[in-house]
């Protein structure tokens, strides 16, 4: 093979040499084209204020801002033509304002720099999309909430290591969901109101000489405030990482329920039926009926948490100010935050389109015991016995009903009788799922009175 055939196979698409390899490398125009309103956004805030100071003439910033809309009607019609060339989306914007408008646009760039410009449209994208986050997770938990208001009384089976531990009712399982993302929520508008500070104006690093008004712009772009040190404005990605760590906690709660939907959903369960809408069918076993909506965000959720990882690795090690490691932030906040609201969507279809099945979860329920806590605080309340001796007759009338095969309940008064004399008829009060559940009306508890009372709570909450 000669050494031209060599280089050619090995190059690949680089063959033509280094300065091909140094434009792909350099240039993020592949993905960072999806900041362009943001960078338009915060082009038009800084050259208005730039006139309201006097730096550019007003018939300067007019054109700017005619200009401007002009390429952002191009990009969102699809007219626009990305050139890597021009390395990324603040290039190509101006580039093209210039084509469109001439000289005023050489204006634009007066006072700022590509560092602090990058760091505010970042920072514009990113609480986008903690707000259309806040949407989604108010939307799943209106759709849990009607699940639960449904099913405030019925009965399934609680576990502890996936074991038959006590009864509870289906909505008290649903409300733990609207509790969890009910945080994920609280994280979302934390996370939006520590990162809402501008960061345009600290241009390179230390500032500008030119007389700008930080505190204009950052109220034209909906800020509270500029950000106070220009060297921390143009480095920090904390905002960034604390992005994808809300995203993995709330991904993390999407997959726990994900799991559960595919073991409900299985026919050694049977608890719910998912939608065709968010279910397939197998190639060649016609009876199967697949959750893959719900495996699919259990396995996205690997990107989130890889993104968080990732960032970290990139930020690290990082001197200020800035440094072109930083351009790499951009995918991973990207992929992660399709995933995340794609999960989200995902999770509030399948929630509202699934059918619970009553008399499987009521069956499951009545089986393994269940009802086994409530003997044992029967014999505390009713005989007097301390707790630890009344675990140890109710393990004993366990034990008994094993050898009968049967359930609890369904052990006689002269059996029961045997294992301990006071216990009475009364004890058939408590051991039914329903009279298990019903007692359970310690606030938090899964009472049907205690979970209406909650789902009203939070129907009134979320509006």
């Amino acid at each position: 093979m000669s050494d031209s055939s060599s280089n050619q196979m090995w190059g690949g698409r680089f063959a033509a040499g280094p300065d091909a390899i140094m434009e792909a490398i350099n240039a993020s125009i592949g993905f960072d084209q999806r900041l362009a309103a943001q960078d338009i956004a915060g082009s038009r805030a800084h050259a208005a204020m730039l006139a309201a100071q006097g730096i550019i003439s007003d018939s300067d910033a007019e054109a700017i801002r005619k200009g401007l809309l002009t390429v952002l009607s191009e990009i969102e019609t699809g007219e626009f033509r990305f050139s890597t060339a021009l390395e990324d989306i603040h290039m190509n914007v101006e580039a093209r304002l210039k084509e469109v408008i001439g000289a005023p646009a050489g204006r634009l760039h007066t006072g700022r720099s590509r560092n602090d410009q990058v760091a505010t449209d970042f920072r514009l994208w990113v609480r986008d999309q903690l707000d259309a986050a806040e949407s989604g997770l108010q939307a799943l938990m209106r759709a849990l909430l009607a699940q639960a208001e449904a099913g405030a009384a019925w009965v399934m089976p609680g576990f502890t290591h996936l074991q038959t531990a006590q009864p509870v009712t289906w909505g008290h399982h649903m409300m733990a969901y609207v509790e969890m993302f009910s945080r994920d929520l609280d994280r979302v508008r934390d996370a939006r109101a520590r990162m809402n500070q501008s960061p345009l104006g600290a241009a390179a690093l230390a500032g500008t000489g030119f007389a700008i008004d930080r505190h204009m712009t950052a109220e034209a772009l909906g800020f509270d405030r500029p950000m106070a040190n220009s060297l921390d404005a143009v480095s920090a990605r904390d905002f960034a990482l604390e992005f994808l760590g809300v995203a993995s906690i709330s991904a993390m709660h999407l997959s726990r329920f994900a799991e559960e939907l595919v073991i409900w959903s299985s026919a050694q369960f049977r608890f719910v039926t998912l939608s065709d809408r968010f279910s397939t069918g197998s190639s060649i076993m016609p009876q199967k009926k697949n959750p893959d909506a719900a495996e699919l965000i259990r396995a996205k959720i690997g990107r989130i948490f890889g993104a968080n990882v990732a960032l970290m690795m990139v930020m690290k090690g990082l001197p200020l100010a800035y440094s072109k490691d930083m351009q790499e932030d951009k995918e991973q906040v990207f992929d992660a935050a399709d995933n995340w609201m794609l999960a989200l969507a995902a999770m509030e279809g399948m929630v509202g389109d699934m059918t619970a099945n009553v008399p499987a979860l009521e069956a499951a329920a009545s089986a393994g015991f269940s009802t086994a806590t409530d003997l044992a605080d029967w014999l505390v309340r009713e005989t007097g016995l301390p707790f630890r001796e009344a675990h140890h007759v109710t393990g004993a009338l366990v034990g008994l009903a094993e050898r009968k095969d049967c359930d609890l309940p369904e052990l006689t008064l002269a059996e029961m009788q045997q294992v301990h004399g006071a216990i009475t008829r009364d004890v058939f009060d408590v051991l039914g799922v329903h009279n298990s559940v019903a007692s359970r009306t310690s606030y938090g508890g899964t009472a049907p009175a205690r979970v209406r009372e909650q789902v009203a709570a939070w129907k009134e909450v979320l509006g």
